[in-house]
């Protein structure tokens, strides 16, 4: 039994579903496969998942993706009820040319290939959410489920990105699973508690100019020391930490103001609007003015 996207996505232009589903004994579905790209979330219960040949359990907090071709059901008991969103959708959905215009280098294969459809790195079954990282994906889904029933102006734009966002924290979610990282030695808690006061400095005044010597100064210990114990510590040097801190204050600056570029990078501490620009365009991988069309999807279809 093969299933086509034409039964579920009506709009040519916008080949997308969602839907919420209870499956139970009764009502299951047959062994089928279909031409679509399927992203399952379980919000409660427990089943079988019949998936090419192979069988395992699922619960609330799993998530996986059927890929067109593959064959797959559900195995339910008699006493037992599976809940689950279904977003379904073809990989036409989001072009690789809309996504560069906003600054991404990568295609969107990327962000589903990398580990859902790659057979190498592939979900080994599905990915296991638990606690907060399963009521934060599982709200998305519900918000992306709002604008899929409402239909407001706009709303296909909204959904795309909103998948996106769901594909890609999915992705970052799988490689902090299978790649830990790796273990720090703890600092005793005099350099503990020094790392914090520095730390502190730096996110109270990363708007002035900060000098390795002129921290050493203030905290009484040498330039080179300083820089050494914070690298221990945070994994990065006190002028990548200050970096860090005005990138973070200017990504909320650039979502939540209508500032210009030029007086956001000023506000968090560069002289040199260029400068700022390139640097936020690398630890982000795109541009401030990009960075804000993509946090604000209602000014995105208005240009």
């Amino acid at each position: 039994m093969k299933i086509f996207y034409s039964e579920f996505m009506k709009e040519k232009n916008f080949p997308f579903c969602i839907n919420r589903k209870i499956h139970t004994q009764e009502n299951v579905p047959p062994l089928h496969a279909h031409n679509f790209i399927e992203l399952v979330f379980v919000v409660k219960g427990e089943a079988d998942h019949i998936f090419e040949g192979e069988s395992y359990t699922v619960c609330a907090g799993d998530v996986f993706i059927i890929n067109p071709g593959e064959v797959h059901t559900y195995k339910i008991t008699s006493s037992a009820s599976l809940e689950i969103v279904n977003c379904l959708f073809l990989s036409t959905l989001i072009d690789d040319i809309w996504l560069r215009e906003l600054g991404f280098s990568e295609a969107m294969d990327y962000f589903y290939i990398h580990p859902f459809l790659n057979k190498k790195e592939r979900f080994y079954h599905c990915l296991n959410l638990r606690g907060e990282e399963a009521e934060d994906i599982y709200a998305q889904f519900k918000r992306m489920i709002d604008e899929y029933e409402e239909k407001k102006k706009g709303y296909s734009t909204v959904i795309r990105f909103q998948l996106m966002q769901i594909l890609i924290q999915l992705s970052r979610i799988y490689r902090r699973q299978v790649e830990p990282p790796a273990k720090k030695r703890e600092p005793n808690p005099e350099r503990k508690m020094l790392v914090q006061r520095i730390w502190g400095y730096l996110e109270r005044h990363y708007d002035q100019k900060v000098t390795l010597s002129g921290l050493a100064d203030l905290f009484n210990i040498s330039s080179r020391h300083l820089n050494r114990i914070f690298k221990e510590a945070t994994g990065q040097t006190v002028i990548e930490a200050v970096h860090q801190i005005r990138i973070k204050r200017a990504r909320y600056l650039l979502s939540q103001t209508s500032e210009k570029i030029i007086w956001i990078a000023m506000e968090v501490g560069y002289e040199d609007p260029a400068f700022f620009t390139r640097l936020f365009s690398r630890q982000l991988g795109c541009s401030p003015g990009k960075y804000r069309k993509l946090s604000d999807p209602e000014a995105f279809i208005k240009h």
